[in-house]
């Protein structure tokens, strides 16, 4: 064997040594940068903390086959001491606020195999709900029966929203159809342009005194005359910026909320804006926001931005009082107020309840093993949640 064969086969044998004594090392060299990327965009942690309060479960009902990946952020509404919530398998029940004992339960023919996924939405008597075949279900508040039907242009995968005398409902093509609330007779429809990429997802309707206001995929908030359907102004919540399509989604897909004449709306550009109802005139924007839903308290603002933090927002000048980033990536709901704090649910189905003074943690649990995607909601002390797996759960503060 020659000199130069065996220095070749040394060197070979020495690299190799290399690689079995220091294999993080050269792992480093061609996976490093993928596996941080990868550890870098994995849910937070959750992160241990001293509770100091203890939320106790009133109870728990099994709805039926939840939404799962339907993306329709089903969850339940509330009216006169009565929870209403649907399940896509065609179920929708009243349940007893206090208790979770079942009022009364309405469920489709079987052969029409409806998958309820917007709704319900409750006024004047009614509970109303949508499926994904475009479907609009009328039920008599009091006992369930079946009032009446209609059908609109696309699948529905939000509330309905009742009031004075007529059922808007918002499909997802980008149309509002209104219905007479006694009848099911179309009045009117508007329609708006979708942008080609958008949020899964559609802002539930806010009613106001003679308006209606509708958050939009193109990151804009419009006020609609409940009269005919005419446009009163339009504002820009989130600007679509950015060089993809993706980079431009701004979509509106929480409720706008109202307190007096004041609107506020949050777009998932992080961006949460203030608005005077009556005349669209911008009030103040603050660069904390989200598509989910808003929280209000007497002076803030609570809004979830996608990227996985919580903050608190002044309500008169859109300063941000708190922040709290611990929940990074685990995909949360907008924001609840239950008493003295701030809540969120999680893609682990967990809660989180947050101080509102000063967004620190004070208590955690799992409301189920499944997603929650909807707001939580608060009705007289008390928080329901409902899972993408159909599970509803009522927590009380101990």
């Amino acid at each position: 064997m020659g000199r130069t064969t065996m220095m070749k086969r040394a060197a070979i044998l020495a690299v190799l040594v290399l690689a079995l004594a220091g294999c993080s090392t050269i792992k480093g060299w061609f996976g490093g940068k993928d596996a941080a990327a990868k550890k870098a965009a994995e849910p937070a942690e959750l992160v241990d903390f001293e509770a100091t309060l203890r939320p106790v479960k009133l109870w728990s009902v099994g709805l039926g086959d939840g939404e799962r990946r339907m993306g329709a952020r089903q969850g339940p509404a509330v009216a006169d001491g009565r929870v209403y919530a649907a399940a896509s398998e065609g179920v929708v029940l009243a349940l007893d606020l206090q208790t979770g004992k079942e009022v009364w339960s309405h469920k489709t023919a079987k052969d029409e195999r409806l998958r309820l996924s917007g709704g319900p939405g409750t006024g004047d008597g009614l509970v109303v709900v949508g499926s994904l075949g475009g479907d609009v279900i009328a039920l008599d508040a009091a006992n369930g029966t079946e009032r009446w039907r209609a059908q609109v242009s696309s699948e529905v995968i939000t509330a309905p929203a009742v009031a004075q005398g007529q059922v808007f409902v918002r499909s997802n093509d980008g149309r509002i159809t209104a219905f007479d609330a006694a009848t099911g007779e179309r009045r009117w429809f508007f329609e708006f342009e979708l942008p080609t990429l958008t949020v899964r997802g559609n802002a539930p309707l806010t009613v106001g005194p003679g308006l209606l206001f509708s958050g939009n995929d193109d990151g804009t908030l419009v006020a609609l005359t409940m009269q005919d359907g005419r446009q009163i102004w339009e504002v820009a919540i989130g600007q679509p910026e950015g060089r993809s399509e993706l980079e431009r989604m701004a979509d509106v897909d929480g409720a706008p909320v109202l307190e007096g004449t004041t609107l506020y709306a949050s777009s998932f550009k992080s961006r949460t804006v203030a608005i005077d109802g009556p005349t669209g005139r911008a009030l103040w924007q603050s660069d904390h926001g989200g598509a989910g839903g808003i929280g209000v308290t007497s002076s803030s603002l609570l809004v979830s931005t996608a990227a996985g933090s919580v903050y608190a927002v002044d309500k008169t000048n859109g300063t941000a009082t708190w922040s709290q980033p611990a929940l990074a990536r685990r995909s949360l709901t907008g924001p609840a107020v239950h008493g003295d704090y701030a809540v969120v649910g999680d893609f682990d189905g967990y809660l989180h309840w947050m101080r509102l003074d000063n967004g620190q943690f004070a208590a955690r649990t799992r409301a189920g093993r499944k997603p929650i995607k909807a707001q939580p909601v608060v009705a007289d002390g008390i928080l329901l949640v409902q899972t993408v797996q159909g599970e509803l759960t009522a927590f009380r503060l101990d």
